[in-house]
């Protein structure tokens, strides 16, 4: 067994985290362009935009087998290879590449995403919600930082968009170079440990269903936002700079919610009020939009605290409800399998009942709703127990 400093193996993690979101949020800024240049329909683009969430839902049940084979270690460092090549693909100027190209980075974001909270779980078994907010902060700060260069950087190149979406592979080559010390350790899911604690399935556990459902929820309202608010509030007049700015105030703010369940997780032993807490701001922040959509720069402030937090109190949860790595990495599978199919169709249902009524606050009636379901779930899988 390879013994590493903490901060080198924590160096790796936030290279990791790096690279889990800023290769998709640059494709938005961008999008018109690449309709342009390819020939994309509006359902097209569409489906460009969801098929990350789709690669989630596909691939991650099969990483914990997987991360059982080869390796936590190996199986990140595929993941970035994977990753780095995939965003090359996708700019490349050969039919269907961007369509290959996004599966391809969209399935190995999906490794990097469940076998991040089992590495957490491993290195880290007492500072589990401090890990987590830190790195989730840094991968909402990158996500927010590739899609606001996103437009500069495709006009420093005849390459435009192809040049701008291609440039992401080197955070991955980045995180690979740091990363790669750890690839000498081998940690192998379902050793020792695991068989004394007797495998037992998230599958099969109910527990492991009210954390696969919050996951799934509060991605739901997440995508929800991000994808539809300005809309919403240009809908109502607003301006489209000012929308932009709203989306920002949404990012910044969830990078303050991120850190702020992180000190939270670390001061309470169960996570039942965070959960609340979160589940509540998300409510107000979507009936809010859907009565006052003039507000956005509030509601903007609600949803990113409220997102923030909840999304880094769910990644908490896969360790926080489990009772060793392996347990972590399925649990971690399974919610992000079923909780990124949620939230690929999230969205669209929103989009689709809007084109039906031509009402916004009809069409966020039933995710505000939601809400209230992901409260209560939330509440139970917050109690102090594992599976």
């Amino acid at each position: 067994m390879v013994t590493l400093r903490p901060g080198l193996v924590m160096a790796g993690v936030l290279l990791v985290a790096v690279n889990l979101r800023a290769s998709i949020t640059a494709v938005g800024p961008v999008l018109d362009p690449v309709r342009d240049d390819l020939g994309l329909s509006g359902l097209a683009s569409s489906m460009l935009i969801s098929l990350p969430l789709v690669a989630f839902a596909v691939v991650s049940p099969l990483v914990p087998p997987l991360a059982r084979r080869i390796g936590i270690e190996r199986s990140l460092g595929l993941a970035l290879v994977a990753l780095l090549a995939s965003i090359l693909v996708r700019s490349a100027p050969f039919p269907g590449a961007i369509w290959l190209g996004t599966a391809g980075l969209g399935s190995a974001i999906s490794v990097l995403n469940v076998t991040l909270p089992a590495l957490v779980k491993r290195d880290f078994p007492t500072r589990i919600g401090q890990v987590t907010s830190v790195y989730s902060a840094i991968q909402s700060a990158m996500a927010g930082l590739a899609a606001g260069l996103s437009v500069p950087i495709a006009g420093l190149s005849e390459q435009g968009w192809r040049f701008s979406l291609g440039i992401w592979a080197g955070l991955a080559l980045i995180g690979l170079a740091v990363f790669a010390p750890q690839l000498r350790a081998r940690t192998v899911l379902g050793g020792p440990v695991a068989a004394v604690a007797g495998h037992r399935s998230p599958w099969r556990s109910a527990l492991g269903w009210q954390v696969t459902v919050f996951m799934g929820l509060q991605s739901t309202g997440f995508y929800v936002l991000i994808t539809w608010m300005p809309s919403i509030e240009q809908a109502a007049g607003v301006s489209p700079t000012a929308a932009g700015l709203h989306q920002s105030a949404l990012n910044a703010a969830g990078i303050l919610g991120t850190l702020g369940a992180g000190i939270a997780l670390r001061r309470f032993r169960d996570q039942r009020g965070l959960i609340a807490t979160s589940s509540v701001l998300m409510a107000v922040t979507l009936v809010g939009l859907a009565l006052f959509p003039g507000l956005g720069v509030v509601w903007a402030i609600f949803g990113g605290l409220g997102c923030g937090s909840a999304i880094v109190t769910a990644l908490s949860l896969f360790g926080l409800r489990t009772a060793h790595h392996d347990q972590a990495a399925r649990l971690s599978g399974m919610a992000q399998s079923v909780g990124y199919l949620i939230a690929a169709c999230g969205p669209i249902l929103i989009g689709s009942l809007h084109d039906v009524t031509g009402s916004w606050p009809v069409a966020l009636a039933p995710v505000a709703g939601l809400m209230a379901v992901q409260l209560v779930v939330g509440v139970l899988a917050g109690r102090d127990r594992v599976l």
